[in-house]
């Protein structure tokens, strides 16, 4: 289902911005493993995260969904009884995918996909919510806004489950650079691929120290913060309401 991620192996003349169009969806499992350290442990413990705050007769959603691995990974760690996931993405080719994964997987606990702009889609009843290496796509000025709506949703007791790339100050930034660049070279990343991709990116995510995400999490209506995983430039916080 999914192929080798080869999207900058050959030079290009003029580097389109970063999208989630067809042909990332196609590569999106194997670019993602390759480019995220940590991306499968996190995946993997948002199920157990799940498992731990879901609440009976709620709702859990994974926005920005992609294809569907976290949504996946919070189906089978769910134990409380009546709720339903709800993944929310703005790329029909990542969802046509995600409809794929989910046909294959044989949890029983009911899942539905929705092709949505996230910032704008009404939550409610929410007991998990998961927003995995999508706040840092959205732009600065809406991200609390974002926050504050899914606090809102949020029953007491529920949880926010939030993975970002990370900015650090001038001393540590140049440390964190450099592991990336050769955690990358290590899966097999030219250095003209690395430098084609974050010339695609880099006007389309915008990573933030961890004090600003800790600070707009309370902002926003959360009670306790922690981050709970890092692995060089990319955490994971648990905010709980």
């Amino acid at each position: 289902m999914s192929e080798r991620d080869n999207i900058y192996q050959a030079p290009h003349g003029k580097v389109a911005d970063f999208a989630f169009d067809a042909a990332v969806a196609r590569v999106f499992p194997d670019m993602i493993r390759r480019s995220v350290p940590g991306y499968a442990e996190t995946v993997a413990m948002s199920g157990v995260i799940a498992g731990q705050y879901a609440q009976a007769n709620s709702n859990l959603y994974d926005l920005g969904c992609s294809l569907g691995a976290v949504t996946l990974a919070m189906r089978h760690g769910v134990r409380a009884t009546n709720c339903q996931i709800i993944g929310i993405d703005n790329s029909a080719s990542m969802l046509e995918r995600a409809e794929h994964y989910l046909a294959l997987d044989d949890a029983h606990v009911p899942v539905r996909f929705v092709c949505a702009d996230i910032c704008n889609y009404p939550l409610e009843n929410a007991s998990v919510t998961a927003l995995n290496f999508v706040l840092q796509f959205i732009p600065l000025e809406h991200r609390l806004e974002l926050l504050k709506d899914i606090a809102a949703a949020t029953l007491p007791g529920g949880a926010l489950i939030l993975s970002e790339k990370l900015a650090f100050d001038v001393n540590e930034q140049p440390v964190q650079d450099a592991l990336h660049l050769d955690f990358k070279r290590a899966n097999g990343y030219s250095d003209l691929e690395i430098a084609q991709k974050r010339s695609a990116i880099d006007n389309v995510l915008i990573p933030e120290t961890e004090d600003v995400h800790i600070q707009r999490l309370k902002a926003a209506g959360f009670s306790q913060v922690i981050r709970w995983y890092q692995c060089f430039n990319f955490a994971s916080f648990l905010a709980i309401k």
